[in-house]
Order: C-alpha cells, then structure tokens, then sequence
C-alpha cells in the first residue's frame, strides 16, 4: 500500500484534511514567512532555527514550542524513507505561497525525495470551509509536480531570500503560469515595501485609513483592512504588531484613544486590547497625507525576505503610481554583506497584466484569523 505524506499551511487545514479521511500522514508548515528574515542560502535547519528566533521575539510564540515544532517539521520532510508520495496542499494567497515555494525549493533538490512522487492541489481561496467531498476531488485529481514547477520554485525562493528585490521584478516579467497564484502573490509582498511619499507599506496605509474612517478597535480595523485584500494572507496576531510599531513611544501615528502607546496583546490582557479604541494622531494624518514620510520618523528596522529595510530616506520603495520598485538615492545605504550598491533608477513599470493582483471574491477574515494556527 502506497505511503502518503501530505503537507499544508496549518493547523486548521490539516484538521480539515484529516477529518475528510485524506489517506496519510498529515503536517502543517506553519511559517508566517512574509513577515521578518529569510535568507534563502541557508539550509532548512538552520532557517528555521532563524525563523523561531524572529517569532519568539516578535512574542507570536514560546521559542521552545515554535523551535520544537519546527524541528519535528523538518524532520520529517527529510526523512522521507517511509512514504512513496509527498502531497502539497496550498491556497493562493502570499502566507501559502511563500510556503510551497520553499517546500518545492527543498525537496526539488532532496535526495531522500528523488524517487518520491511529488504532487501537488492549490485552491482558491481557504481549505478548511471544504467539504469532505470536495477535498477528495481535489485529491483524486492532484498533478504531478512538473520540472517547470520545481525550477521557477527554486528561483523565486532564491529571489525572496535575496538583499535585492529588483530579482523579483525580474521574474514578473517571466512567465510564471506553471504556478499561476504565484505572480499575485509576489506583487502583493512588494506592496509592503515603504511606498514612495508616505513611507507606509500597503498593510500600514490600509491600517490607518481603516481607523481613520471610524473602525476604531483593533479587531475593526483588521477586518476592514481584510476586506481589502485580493487575496486574505495577513493574520490578526501579525496585524496587531503593525499597530504596535505605527505607535512606538515617540512620534506615534496612532494611539489609544488615552493617547498611550498600542502594544500587541497577551493572554492576561488580550480583552483590554480587543476592546479598545485607537485613534490617529495629528502626526499620523500628516503622514497619511503624504506631508510626511513615515520612513524618516520611524526607528525601527523590519525584514521583507531578505531585505532588511532601515530607517531613514534612503533604500527600496514601492511606486504605487507605477506599480514597480525604486530605489531612493542610496549612497550610505548597504546591503546585508556590507557590499556597496550604486545608485538604482526607478524600474521599468511591468505589464499591467503581471503586476495587478488577481482579483477574487473578498473571504471572510474571520476564518483566518490567527494564521500560525491555520
């Protein structure tokens, strides 16, 4: 009897896979990999030992819990003697995205995989509202993961895991239909890059506008900022810490409506948090505004991939107006090796076809909540 082991994005989808009956063993992957470091020149080991770093200090996690079920993760995925088949369950969005192509970067160069069936079934939209015969549908028609599949995996894998994400650009203007949510999914990571005049990635500006429109409480907000996603991948737990860093101590953009700073929130006070109300602060309008950029006030560094963005005027920004990456004058600006980059021009605007985010029937946020636990 053939052995089958099945991966997916979360806790939540794998209960669903499971509770259909899907024959084999069942994991999820778990990484929020949209949000912090990832170098893509690491092994699986010592990634995933980065990524627990990031998530404990983030306070998303116990080091020791998210470290441990890393590791059982990657253990199994590299001792694959036992199973005759690896099925990869994912949806379109950015959070599953990033996920399948880092697993196909992996076992596409895997020796304990070389003589494994490797199969794959992406839906749009969630799993876990699925029926138990929808999802056996799925299964009995799951393809065969193609060579074109594996080499444009390994290739945005390198391209997200860079210092330079001119390299995803690049594969924009490829042809990227051998994984066809693949190209909404990238476009939407350069969105959270600063943009050009406000310094806000997408996620930033779409938060503040939410409260400045009335959806005061922090659960308002993110559901309202859900509504506006082609694609639902952000989660509540990782919304909340973009309040946290838009508040700070000093120059906040948005507050309590006390005027004290929003701090993500813990068990002991996670009913204060929900029930709060926020406000913008004057500051917060002019940025909003666009009279000033939010990049040049803000301290605090954050990851995109493999590019760090720093504070200040200098580095990548997104041009929404052009919908393409450039890059401000950068003479003191370095990447993560030190090396000096010369001074970058604006990229050529891609076609619009590329570069537009598949346009979807909004989901419903609430269903996705909490995405480590998807």
């Amino acid at each position: 009897m053939t052995q089958r082991l099945n991966i997916t994005n979360g806790d939540s989808a794998a209960g669903t896979l499971s509770e259909a009956g899907i024959e084999g063993k069942i994991i999820s992957w778990r990484d929020v990999l949209h949000e912090g470091p990832v170098d893509s020149s690491l092994s699986l080991e010592e990634l995933s030992k980065q990524r627990a770093r990031f998530i404990a200090e983030r306070r998303w996690d116990d080091f020791t819990h998210v470290s441990g079920d890393f590791a059982e993760r990657d253990r199994v995925t590299q001792h694959l003697d036992y199973f005759d088949e690896i099925v990869l369950w994912f949806e379109d969005d950015l959070y599953d995205q990033l996920q399948l192509i880092q697993l196909l970067d992996f076992l596409g160069s895997s020796t304990a995989r070389k003589k494994k069936t490797l199969s794959l079934i992406q839906v749009d939209g969630y799993i876990p509202p699925l029926s138990a015969a929808k999802l056996k549908e799925l299964d009995e028609k799951r393809s065969r993961v193609t060579p074109e599949q594996l080499d444009l995996a390994r290739r945005t894998w390198q391209a997200f895991g860079s210092d330079d994400p001119a390299t995803i650009e690049a594969l924009l203007d490829e042809k990227t239909s051998a994984l066809p949510y693949l190209a909404s999914a990238l476009s939407r990571h350069l969105e959270e890059f600063p943009a050009v005049g406000t310094g806000l990635s997408r996620s930033e500006r779409e938060a503040l506008t939410a409260i400045d429109e009335g959806h005061k409480t922090p659960v308002a907000a993110f559901l309202e900022v859900a509504k506006k996603q082609e694609s639902i991948f952000l989660g509540d737990i990782v919304f909340y810490s973009y309040l946290e860093r838009l508040s700070g101590n000093k120059n906040a953009l948005v507050t309590w409506t006390d005027g004290t700073a929003v701090v993500s929130p813990s068990s002991e006070r996670s009913r204060e948090f929900v029930d709060g109300e926020l406000k913008l602060t004057p500051l917060g309008r002019e940025v909003l505004a666009g009279r000033r950029d939010w990049q040049t006030i803000n301290t605090e560094s954050r990851w995109l991939g493999g590019v760090e963005i720093r504070p200040g005027g200098t580095g990548w920004r997104w041009d929404p107006t052009e919908r393409a990456l450039t890059r401000e004058p950068a003479e003191k600006t370095k990447s993560r090796k030190s090396s000096p980059r010369p001074t970058a021009k604006k990229a050529k605007p891609r076609k619009a076809s590329r570069v537009a985010a598949k346009k979807v029937k909004p989901r419903t946020a609430a269903k996705r909540s909490t995405r480590k636990k998807k």
